[in-house]
């Protein structure tokens, strides 16, 4: 789904030339999905945990095929030149609506259809195909497009695999939820309403902590994967590298986020995994915030990019499982849902701040932008970015506690002990000392014991 996203990002100027439009009506093809986005997140998260995964999975595979055969039929010769764009906006559209029903069920098919001890991989593994589609687009597309006499095959191979997922989808996802609920928190399945979950989402701390900080992490992301080969050009990087950079970015978080996923599988600390890679995100924003701005640096640029994606592409899946344990029994798309809303809305902000941040620069004479940007500097920009990042996570690392509420309603249902935060099983264990008597303690009461009862004899 996201190679339909960005399938003309890479090759702008040529699709602009076949369609005969501007530079700024294709960037719209891609700003459609963000617009889309917003509004009709709400709608998605009430048909998940409302209507359930399969009808809300087979509308979204629908609504993308249909969209991928439009675009494809605004390149056939029968239509004329002028029709062309408004077509290819059209089923773009298309596509944008199916977005949200999809990428927001990751986190309610992990809870329905695998146990505990597999949902934080089962989650990696569902949300990690978003990224994968970007560096499919990123590499395929400026491949198939050797001319622009190639954007007709460019979107007949791209509309080919919707309609094989499509099919797929229709004709093999039966049911919502397995004949035997893999966990107890699945097989209770005691979501609250939509409406209540919202107000009691709003009313939850710790939850809007998350939903904040990792909302800003979010938009971080997306700037960074937006602005990535304008911030760079300007010091004298071609686009060829700035691409790599992008999938080097891609690459190693989608490496971080299975190494994360297991190792939260086993461990069960959340928290504690979300924390710590925050924190190395964010040294590694402000890394790049500094080394984007140097030239000839193309090692350390590479190696940064690198540590960026692999520390913050990972923390996703993993804030998406915590938003479910502390807001549990609020549904999991609504909680899961929320939190991708507050990363658009940022997302829009932050780009908008960023762009508005750049001041002309008198001279840039190693710059390989084209001459509409080569004179924006980003360094004042960059800086901001490193700083909102760093406020977050601070603020993040500082204030956020709560319960795994969907690991203790499972250990209850079972009849095992609750999952405890460390300070809590530190708690626990001073209790349990203080209130345990030692053996010693206890041989010397049966002795006392005995001598009263011989006495009394």
């Amino acid at each position: 789904m996201k190679e339909l996203w960005l399938t003309f990002a890479p090759v702008a100027d040529q699709s602009a030339q076949f369609m005969g439009v501007t530079l700024d009506q294709i960037n719209w093809l891609s700003i459609i999905y963000m617009v889309v986005a917003i509004p009709l997140s709400f709608g998605t998260t009430w048909m998940l945990d409302t209507l359930g995964l399969r009808i809300t999975l087979v509308l979204g595979s629908w609504l993308n095929m249909l969209g991928a055969v439009l675009r494809f039929v605004s390149v056939l010769g029968s239509l004329v030149s002028a029709a062309k764009f408004p077509v290819v906006m059209g089923g773009q559209t298309l596509c944008a609506l199916a977005q949200p029903l999809v990428i927001f069920t990751p986190t309610k098919l992990a809870a329905l259809w695998f146990p505990e001890h597999q949902r934080a991989t089962a989650n990696m593994i569902a949300s990690m195909s978003n990224p994968l589609g970007i560096l499919v687009a990123s590499i395929f597309s400026p491949m198939i497009v050797g001319t622009t006499n190639n954007i007709s095959s460019l979107l007949f191979i791209y509309a080919v695999p919707a309609a094989i997922i499509c099919f797929l989808a229709t004709v093999g996802i039966r049911d919502s939820s397995p004949p035997t609920p893999p966990s107890a928190s699945a097989e209770s399945s005691t979501s609250e309403p939509f409406l209540e979950g919202i107000m009691l989402l709003l009313r939850n701390k710790a939850y809007m902590i998350l939903l904040l900080c990792f909302g800003s992490g979010i938009a971080v992301f997306t700037c960074f994967s937006t602005l990535l080969e304008q911030i760079m050009c300007v010091r004298g990087y071609p686009n060829d590298f700035a691409g790599l950079c992008g999938g080097l970015f891609i690459v190693f978080g989608i490496v971080g986020a299975g190494f994360l996923g297991l190792y939260v599988d086993k461990t069960k600390k959340f928290i504690e995994a979300t924390k710590v890679n925050m924190s190395f995100s964010a040294l590694a924003c402000i890394a790049f915030s500094v080394v984007s701005q140097m030239r000839n640096q193309r090692i350390a640029v590479a190696v940064v990019c690198s540590l960026f994606g692999f520390f913050g592409f990972s923390i996703y899946p993993v804030a998406m499982e915590l938003s479910v344990e502390c807001s549990y029994p609020v549904g999991e798309a609504t909680s899961a849902g929320l939190i991708f809303i507050s990363g658009q809305i940022q997302s829009v902000i932050y780009i908008l701040l960023l762009q508005g941040l750049t001041k002309p620069m008198a001279d840039s004479p190693f710059s390989t932008c084209s001459a509409g940007d080569a004179s924006l500097s980003w360094r004042v920009p960059m800086l901001v970015m490193a700083g909102l990042c760093s406020a977050f996570t601070c603020c993040f690392v500082i204030f956020f506690h709560t319960e795994y509420r969907r690991l203790d309603a499972e250990a209850q249902a079972i009849g095992k002990k609750p999952t405890l935060t460390a300070c809590q099983t530190v708690t626990s264990q001073t209790l349990t000392t203080r209130q345990t008597p030692t053996t010693s303690q206890t041989d010397n009461t049966q002795d006392s014991d005995q001598k009263e009862e011989q006495a009394s004899g």
